[in-house]
């Protein structure tokens, strides 16, 4: 009896075919750096043709767009289950950081390479441009369901701007991450376990009526700069 061989549905083999390319870009990428790799290597390291590797990205930019779109989805995944039920804060954050530290983690040795492109303020591929709004906002809906999930009070005010806020210190640990050399950059994991409770205690602290003045000001001055 011949054994029937199913063919991957078109839209699944393109998926297929996207993540070749981006699996294959990276590996480029932390090899010969950024500004070296070409859409053309990359489709010859991928074993497709040039014309292919466009169809799915027209430049190298979107290429760098569909993977931080990967790597968000990747931790959402990583995330989801043990997000899914409500729960302090405190613990919430934690989860989200740990995840996002080990979803990254493979892709250390690619970021220093890339980071000098990425911090460019006028580069498409900066986390703050206009071209990386999609996986901004899929970064910030993870940490959203952080704080609507939080059986922790917060601060009504703090509340609407805290997923934008801890998006930023997310960014300031990513960045810490990159240049992390110790072995598993476990320095930056003491840095996030060190961070949480404090960023906890922060939110806390800004429901005293103490500092809420304090706080209202900040907020103030964040959303102008903003």
């Amino acid at each position: 009896m011949v054994e029937t061989v199913t063919e991957p549905a078109p839209s699944e083999k393109g998926e297929q075919t996207k993540r070749l390319i981006v699996d294959t870009a990276v590996r480029l990428f932390r090899e010969q750096g950024y500004d070296k790799t070409t859409m053309r290597g990359i489709a010859q390291a991928a074993g497709l043709s040039v014309g292919n590797a466009y169809y799915y990205f027209p430049s190298k930019d979107h290429l760098v767009q569909q993977f931080y779109a990967t790597v968000q989805e990747d931790h959402a995944a990583a995330c989801a289950e043990a997000l899914a039920a409500p729960g302090p804060f405190a613990d919430r954050l934690g989860i989200a950081w740990r995840a996002l530290m080990q979803t990254m983690r493979p892709y250390h040795g690619f970021a220093g390479k890339f980071i000098r492109t990425a911090l460019d303020p006028g580069s498409p591929v900066s986390p703050f441009s206009a071209e990386s709004a999609p996986a901004r906002e899929r970064s910030m809906h993870i940490l959203r369901t952080v704080v609507d999930g939080s059986t922790t009070k917060i601060d009504p005010e703090l509340r609407r701007d805290l997923p934008e806020l801890l998006w930023l210190c997310t960014m300031g640990i990513t960045l810490y991450w990159v240049h992390d050399s110790s072995p598993e950059q476990a320095r930056t994991d003491l840095l996030v376990e060190r961070s949480v409770p404090l960023v906890d205690r922060l939110v806390g602290m800004s429901r005293l009526p103490v500092l809420r003045s304090v706080t209202r000001d900040a907020l103030s001055l964040y959303r102008s700069l903003r």
